[in-house]
């Protein structure tokens, strides 16, 4: 028998363990950037449109998480999900990295990247709802004392990712100058084999998790998230969390031509600068747990809206080579600015989680963490989308950056207006609790 104690390490132990392997998965990402720019010889926008359709499988993620709440498999709804969506993974990166250079396409290159991310999003699917399970406030469930306080346990599953991200991009950095991108994607697939082979050890009773009735089967359980998305305070913020990031024209694709093309900025500053936004993501958990979750959720989130758009504003400040007469080089604003922007609008996205947490109810964990996500998935690809539709319309290409900066502010306006609606967002989820 395995007491509580015991459950609660090994289920730190394999959440922590999947989600800094998910974080290093920025390794392999940013040679996917310069193996689409220097060996396919890809357009700007034609690099953003590949990116963000390759995280078409993530707007499924319900379905996964569907799957996982009501099919079990050998008696368990966890662990073997994490297998497959790992080996899923496994297979496709280390595909790309053996992929002779007679078949190497756009086409066979994103049908890998899809399977890749299929694999990830399962993952992240089944990480979110054992947070989920084992992450609700004490006395919540009298029949789990491994439960840990609020959001304590979705900040340390964050700081994981934040560490194997910080980790994944310091490599990434140093590694892209010595050796190919396919090495990097054979390196990461060796890691996710290591990540298989521990976590096919683990037995799901181990994990001292809610003792749960025998499954409900899809069809009740896609019923029972249906009446949970009718709760105004669950599909209000869900609703909100989208359009936030829905709304804005993202340029990612531009920034990185614009870094590397324009500037000739070394990989190694790329890197530096994806590896302070970890460490901020970082800090931000480390922050976040210790002083800011008595913060009410809307003014929080609020809060880090409106410093998104600042930092967008100050991005086109960047372009305008502003910054220059303060002398401030190309590589520090880079690094600092830069690095923080990319990550600053996921912020919001550890108050969410920790207010969804505490909102689901038992059982549905899985399917509604999935939604969720898989919500701010398309929200993300449509965000992607129409950045590619605003630099066309700007007439911005790899070679012609002379309206950039219009399309930052246009994006920094953008930014703005989810405020306008953000009495969606509830007060205070503490409060709510007490009703």
């Amino acid at each position: 028998m395995v007491s509580s104690v015991e459950g609660g390490v090994v289920l730190k132990t394999l959440v922590g363990l999947g989600c800094l392997v998910q974080g290093v998965r920025c390794l392999p990402w940013m040679a996917v950037n310069f193996f689409l720019k220097d060996q396919l010889k890809l357009h700007p926008s034609t690099l953003q449109l590949l990116q963000n359709s390759s995280n078409l499988p993530m707007v499924a993620k319900p379905l996964y998480g569907l799957l996982s709440d009501a099919v079990y498999i050998s008696g368990q709804h966890r662990i073997p999900y994490i297998a497959i969506g790992v080996f899923l993974q496994a297979v496709s990166w280390i595909a790309i990295a053996l992929l002779p250079p007679s078949i190497i396409s756009i086409f066979s290159v994103t049908i890998l990247l899809l399977l890749s991310n299929l694999g990830a999003s399962i993952v992240e699917v089944v990480n979110d709802a054992l947070v989920a399970e084992a992450g609700k406030e004490p006395g919540s469930s009298s029949r789990n004392p491994t439960k840990s306080p609020s959001g304590e346990l979705q900040s340390f599953v964050w700081m994981c990712g934040s560490i194997g991200g910080v980790l994944g991009n310091l490599i990434g950095g140093v590694a892209i100058d010595r050796f190919s991108s396919q090495t990097i994607f054979l390196v990461f697939g060796l890691l996710l084999v290591i990540q298989l082979l521990t976590t096919i050890t683990v037995r799901e009773n181990s994990l001292s998790l809610p003792v749960t009735s025998s499954s409900n089967g899809i069809r009740k359980q896609l019923s029972e998230l249906v009446v949970v998305l009718r709760k105004p305070d669950i599909a209000y913020s869900i609703a909100w969390l989208a359009a936030s990031y829905a709304v804005i024209p993202i340029l990612t694709g531009t920034m990185f031509f614009y870094q590397t093309e324009h500037l000739n900025l070394d990989s190694s500053v790329v890197g530096i600068s994806k590896v302070f936004g970890q460490v901020a993501l970082l800090t931000w958990s480390v922050i976040y747990n210790k002083h800011l979750k008595s913060i009410p959720q809307r003014k929080l989130i609020s809060a880090i809206q409106a410093v998104t758009a600042i930092f967008m504003v100050s991005d086109a400040l960047f372009v305008k080579r502003i910054y220059l007469k303060f002398g401030i080089p190309d590589s520090v604003y880079v690094i600092i600015f830069s690095g923080t922007l990319e990550v600053l609008s996921l912020f919001k996205v550890l108050p969410f989680s920790v207010l969804f947490a505490q909102l689901c109810p038992q059982g549905c964990e899985g399917s509604l963490m999935a939604f969720l996500m898989s919500t701010l998935a398309l929200a993300n690809i449509m965000s992607g989308y129409l950045g590619v539709a605003l630099a066309s319309f700007l007439g911005i290409s790899g070679k012609n950056f002379s309206w950039l900066p219009s399309g930052i502010i246009i994006q920094a306006v953008c930014t703005v207006l989810p405020l306008f609606w953000s009495s969606w967002i509830p007060g205070d989820i503490k409060l709510k609790k007490k009703d």
